[in-house]
């Protein structure tokens, strides 16, 4: 394999909601890629971040980043987490009871940097929190705390377990632009696991399938989700994940309520103000597809 990938090869044995399966997966990632893994759940998605991470191992395989080998079962290799040094946001947060939001950043900083904590907890609308402990905190601020604290530890590898799925949607968007931004300015490599197909649009540059322990498919959110045919009469809302100039139109991509990927026509006047991540209408005007900004 190429020094600029994650290699992972890998096979466990796993119990799911659906019983067991053979959680085998073999793949390479570009390093500085932001991916998503992308599928129902019990497929095995969270599983394989706890093993890249090394909080698992395989029962058998390969994990390789770069020319580090991070797990190797032949020749009896496993780095510790710390030996891997990523970031993990889990799902459960796992944040210190015993310490403060600012307590809690500061903790994962290899190197401690107030102007950074600060700058994080500007970042996540954590200011008016920073002295208070995670009994304190509802779950969504708690969410923002975790993740906060991953990027905080400047890891070569970022680990996001579902980051966003207890805030609502307005503050789930801002948080988008601060992971999309975050991950541009450190050019740390990221694997999100995600079930939101609005938010795999805007943040990934790489989708992989996991089903039933599986990869189904792999590529860009647009190969694999766009429906290539235009909408034609139709009345919906949904979130608008890409917006692409195709000379005198733009062809817009919106991912409705229902995880449903549609394109539609638009012109010049009608994307006035709109950008992706707003929400939108979709309705039918004269039998045009006209899309309102919610």
């Amino acid at each position: 394999m190429e020094d600029a990938v994650i290699s992972i090869d890998i096979k466990k044995e796993i119990f799911s909601a659906n019983g067991k399966i053979v959680l085998e997966i073999a793949t390479c990632i570009q390093l500085g890629e932001l991916v998503a893994l992308f599928g129902p759940s019990g497929a095995g998605k969270t599983t394989l971040l706890r093993m890249i991470a090394g909080l698992v191992h395989p029962d058998s395989g390969k994990i390789t980043f770069g020319n580090e080998v991070w797990y190797d079962s032949e020749q009896k290799i496993a780095l510790t987490p710390q030996q891997r040094h990523i970031g993990f946001m889990f799902q459960d947060y796992a944040l210190f009871p015993n310490m403060t939001v600012k307590e809690n950043i500061r903790f994962a900083q290899p190197k401690k940097d107030e102007r950074k904590i600060y700058s994080l907890l500007e970042a996540f609308g954590l200011n008016e929190l920073e002295h208070r402990k995670p009994a304190k905190l509802s779950g969504g601020q708690k969410q923002r705390v975790a993740l906060a604290r991953a990027i905080a530890r400047e890891p070569k590898l970022l680990l996001l377990d579902e980051p966003l799925s207890a805030l609502d949607s307005e503050l789930r968007s801002g948080l988008q632009d601060e992971i999309q931004k975050a991950h541009r300015q450190s050019k740390t490599t990221t694997l999100m696991v995600s079930h939101d197909l609005a938010e795999v649009f805007r943040l990934a540059n790489h989708v992989v399938c996991i089903e039933n322990g599986k990869i189904t498919a792999s590529g860009s959110p647009m190969e694999l989700f766009s429906n290539s045919d235009i909408s034609g009469k139709v009345q919906i809302t949904g979130q608008v994940v890409n917006i692409e100039s195709q000379g005198t139109f733009y062809m817009l991509t919106i991912v409705t309520g229902i995880n449903q990927v549609i394109k539609v026509i638009a012109f010049e006047n009608d994307i006035i103000n709109l950008k992706t991540g707003d929400r939108v209408m979709v309705f039918t005007k004269a039998f045009n597809p006209v899309v309102m900004k919610m």
